[in-house]
């Protein structure tokens, strides 16, 4: 029988921004959160906030890794350690959730998807969790059922501001620390992976256009949080090493369902787009009818129809519910939205693990968070060859 949720035990790596994100999902579930690493004075403020026991301070995972207290780690530090503390932990027969990207370059992911393939290997999940968003959940039914037909393109974005400004920093700016890509990578692998996840197939070939509007930028003395914001007048000038938006075209393969083969997608994305705060926008097209979704109002649809009536479907009402069984917990008009999605899909993980890995892999694994860098970076060299690429 499987084992409930709240004999499960987490250990959360990082206190940034995501971090939080995670310990509340996973409290909003039951499962137990007993330890807490990062900074010293930053993990104990945080487990003094959400009342964790296991402190591990001076980002000491290692320490935090031999706990017997600790079941599941959920890594949310900077994407430069995420190889290195994903391998640690797997090592340690601890279950993962790793915060995308899985790595900074596809050699190095290479390593987790070897090691998480082990015959004995504990689960290993990489955190695209707008797989989780009801609304996904029923684009991916439409399409399998084919009540779309047969899919022809994709169209969307992904954007946001908050790096607008040339005054606007946080880490994942700088190559060394978040990656050669920056606004693809942070975001529009987002997009990719939703897209990817309803259709049922993988991008083969891209071809993508990348501009740094903002070529010299201004930093802080010291570090900021994610989204918050630093005194101009203690900032430092430094060259921008990544993009603020890009242009992107690819070509999936094929999908075992049938009705997806060699779609064509176009995604625009930015950080850089006054007004918009985190709009991911997903629209796809085929030869019956299509389907439009926004993550800002994420518990609608629009099926559109050449010859009847446009459909509004609404989360939690007729002709939604029935796909998205144990996926939202809410009646209709209830919305559900960005911290629901984490919890939804820490569930969906938490249950495999406690079922002995009998439920659905629904979640992003190493292998596909390995194929979303190699993918990255085929987008970097479409970028300067101007020239489509191989994933």
């Amino acid at each position: 029988m499987p084992r409930p949720l709240h004999h499960l035990r987490a250990g959360v790596i990082g206190t940034g921004f995501i971090g939080p994100v995670h310990i509340e999902a996973l409290k909003r579930l039951g499962v137990q959160v007993t330890a807490i690493c990062g900074s010293t004075r930053s993990a104990q403020a945080t487990a003094e906030r959400w009342g964790i026991p296991e402190v591990y301070g001076d980002y000491n995972y290692h320490a935090m890794l031999q706990s017997s207290n600790v079941d599941v780690v959920h890594i949310t530090s900077p994407n430069k350690v995420h190889v290195e503390q994903s391998l640690a932990a797997l090592k340690a027969g601890k279950h993962v959730v790793c915060e995308k990207p899985l790595g900074m370059t596809a050699k190095e992911t290479a390593r987790v998807v070897t090691a998480a393939k082990r015959p004995s290997a504990p689960v290993f999940a990489v955190n695209y969790m707008c797989r989780f968003f009801p609304a996904v959940l029923q684009m991916r039914a439409l399409v399998q059922r084919g009540e779309l037909g047969q899919i022809m393109h994709v169209q969307g974005h992904f954007f946001q501001d908050w790096l607008l400004q040339d005054t606007d920093y946080n880490w994942r700016l700088l190559a060394s620390e978040g990656g050669k890509l920056r606004a693809v990578g942070d975001i529009g692998t987002h997009w990719i992976d939703t897209v990817s996840f309803v259709l049922g197939a993988k991008a083969e070939r891209v071809f993508a256009h990348l501009e740094t509007f903002h070529k010299t930028r201004f930093r802080p003395k010291g570090e900021v949080q994610t989204f918050a914001q630093a005194d101009p007048a203690q900032m430092v000038p430094y060259t921008v090493d990544t993009e603020d938006f890009g242009s992107v075209l690819l070509k999936f393969g094929q999908a075992s369902h049938g009705f997806v083969n060699g779609v064509h997608a176009n995604a625009s994305i930015s950080q850089v787009a006054a007004g918009w705060k985190c709009s991911l926008y997903v629209g796809i097209y085929g030869t019956k009818g299509s389907v439009q979704w926004e993550f800002q109002n994420p518990n609608h649809l629009i099926v559109g129809r050449r010859d009847s009536p446009n459909q509004i479907l609404q989360r939690g009402t007729a002709g939604f519910s029935e796909d998205v069984a144990g996926f939202t917990d809410y009646p209709g008009g209830h919305p559900e939205g960005f911290p629901d999605s984490h919890k939804m899909h820490y569930r969906a993980v938490y249950e495999h693990i406690a079922s002995g890995r009998t439920t659905p892999v629904l979640h992003a694994t190493a292998a596909e968070g390995h194929h979303e860098v190699k993918l990255c970076e085929a987008v970097l060299k479409s970028s300067r060859t101007r020239q489509w690429q191989k994933v």
